[in-house]
């Protein structure tokens, strides 16, 4: 408000139509007084006009506009949104446990409870089957009554089910619970939809892979607390601290605003600005003046926007990609354990086939195990890091293809007999491809659906993945068995197909700025705008 004290400064502005001209000749002298974020500039006659000073014979007047996508490039990327980073992160923390334990659980509760193979597996399967079903419904919810309130509850309800489950007396409740923890779980990704709309166009695509970086130390610190808990406290004890980083988002969750361009859509221009200001606030920036140009949206979250005649391609061939990023990154996952138990690639390769052992034989995992299984994920780190820097320079499309064709390149070796050095190595490099190329599509999938539909098109994605992950442990476990070479054929020709869906995707996002709607929308905003805005209101983005 400083610059209200100042001496006024006399200024002109041409009137792009005559008729408006006139009727602001009949107003006279009149001053609107705006909020701190709606200005309006008063421009008078000056000497030139030949006109005196003291009186006003023409007004004119404007109001400036600005976007959220021009707030959010004025305020940049700051204090703001490394706390968010941190919040949401823990979110990415508690899921990636949650998953991490299930490679743990299962042979504790195999000689534990003396259950067969099929019963272990069930227990990994159950998880997968409560995420299918509750993502895309997550992400309904969060398209239809917020990002906030759909990532609070799935996080509320995975801190629930998860501490119910460590005091689970038989297998037929665990199952259940564990169920209903994977029904949590669906909703975890909403946190990437909800951070992305908080982020600047040039921060978002390192700042996303950033936040999947969380999920790698979520992995590693889960893989470190089994090695600390389970020779002493046991398998119980580690599902109820697996759930602490859930447990401090779920703490810290009433600091986490929502996200104003969910609020733009939905009509609350004043929520939205607030959250704004707070944001400019902490960065230490300005906003920008004048109004926020608003498009509200009342019909959200609706499937058949997906496929509208825009986006009907990218949700198919996003779809595949997504369902191949996880048949492929958990097959390559039970294919390190399968291939270790057999030696090394030659004997693997020579027999043809691997004979099954005993379903009731019972191994309890040494400190050896847990060493090898943190070897293992650490190899998500180096992918991480060599797509970080891929992702802002040949864009998403070809970061995803590149990804999966160095994943399908570094499977060839498996087919040849190599030795068990060369073996880990070549598994520890598919690996990080994969697992870089899976973060990729977290970037990419927000950022090409419009903001209506953005949460529903990431529950429905990571469905697709989800059914991927379903099919794959009998594909690395069931055929190969019966038939290496096959095995191998079908992760390196589906993963070959998933690049070539990703080069052939018919929009790249790289350096573009999050759509509100739909294009029909909102040129169909944009008209009903501009002939509101004829009867009274000039815009201009020139002043003098």
């Amino acid at each position: 408000m400083e610059d209200w004290m100042k001496p006024g400064k006399i200024s002109y502005q041409r009137w792009r139509s005559p008729e408006l001209r006139g009727e602001a000749d009949l107003m006279g002298h009149t001053e609107d007084q705006g909020t701190d974020n709606e200005i309006c500039t008063v421009a008078s006659s000056t000497a030139e006009s030949d006109l005196p000073t003291e009186g006003f014979d023409s007004l004119a007047s404007f109001t400036e506009t600005f976007t959220v996508d021009d707030a959010l490039e004025a305020i940049g990327f700051g204090r703001f949104q490394w706390k968010i980073s941190l919040l949401t992160g823990l979110s990415w923390i508690g899921d990636a446990m949650e998953m991490m334990i299930l490679s743990i659980l299962g042979p504790q509760l195999h000689c534990e409870w003396s259950l067969p193979s099929y019963k272990v597996a069930l227990i990994t399967s159950i998880v997968f089957v409560g995420m299918g079903i509750s993502s895309p419904l997550w992400g309904n919810i969060s398209d239809k009554y917020g990002r906030r309130v759909g990532l609070m509850i799935c996080m509320c309800w995975t801190l629930y089910y998860g501490l119910l489950s460590a005091f689970t007396p038989v297998y037929g409740w665990l199952l259940v619970l564990r169920g209903l923890v994977g029904f949590g779980i669906g909703g975890a990704p909403q946190s990437v939809t909800l951070y992305s709309e908080f982020l600047p166009v040039k921060a978002r695509g390192i700042s996303i892979m950033l936040i999947a970086a969380f999920w790698a130390i979520g992995a590693v610190f889960e893989v470190l607390l089994a090695l600390w808990i389970m020779p002493t406290l046991g398998w119980r004890w580690l599902l109820g601290l697996s759930t602490i980083p859930v447990a401090i988002f779920v703490c810290f969750s009433f600091w986490l605003p929502e996200s104003p361009r969910f609020d733009v859509l939905t009509g609350r221009i004043e929520k939205a600005t607030a959250t704004l200001r707070r944001m400019a606030k902490e960065n230490g920036k300005d906003m920008p003046r004048g109004k926020m140009v608003a498009y509200k949206q009342n019909e959200r979250g609706r499937i058949k926007e997906l496929f509208s005649h825009q986006y009907w391609r990218t949700s198919l061939l996003l779809w595949f990609i997504w369902f191949a990023n996880a048949f492929s990154y958990y097959g390559i996952v039970l294919l390190t354990t399968e291939l270790f138990q057999s030696g090394d690639a030659c004997e693997v390769t020579q027999g043809a086939k691997i004979e099954p052992s005993c379903s009731l034989e019972c191994k309890y995992l040494t400190s050896a195990d847990y060493k090898d299984l943190l070897w293992t994920t650490l190899a998500e780190f180096p992918g991480l890091l060599v797509i970080l820097f891929a992702v802002d320079y040949i864009g998403r499309k070809k970061s995803m293809a590149l990804c999966f064709f160095m994943f399908s390149l570094f499977i060839l070796p498996l087919y040849a007999c190599i030795g068990r050095v060369a073996l880990t190595v070549v598994i520890f490099i598919a690996r990080a491809f994969i697992s870089g190329g899976y973060q990729v599509v977290f970037v990419y999938t927000p950022e090409v659906f419009p903001t209506e539909n953005r949460a529903l098109a990431m529950g429905i994605s990571n469905a697709m993945a989800r059914v991927g992950a379903l099919i794959t442990p009998f594909v690395a476990q069931v055929m190969l068995r019966t038939s290496v070479y096959l095995t191998l054929s079908v992760y390196c020709g589906c993963a070959l197909l998933a690049g070539v869906a990703s080069l052939i995707l018919p929009i790249e996002t790289l350096g573009k700025g999050l759509q509100e709607s739909s294009p029909d929308r909102q040129a169909g905003g944009q008209t009903t705008t501009a002939s509101s805005q004829s009867n009274g209101t000039t815009r201009s983005t020139d002043q003098r």
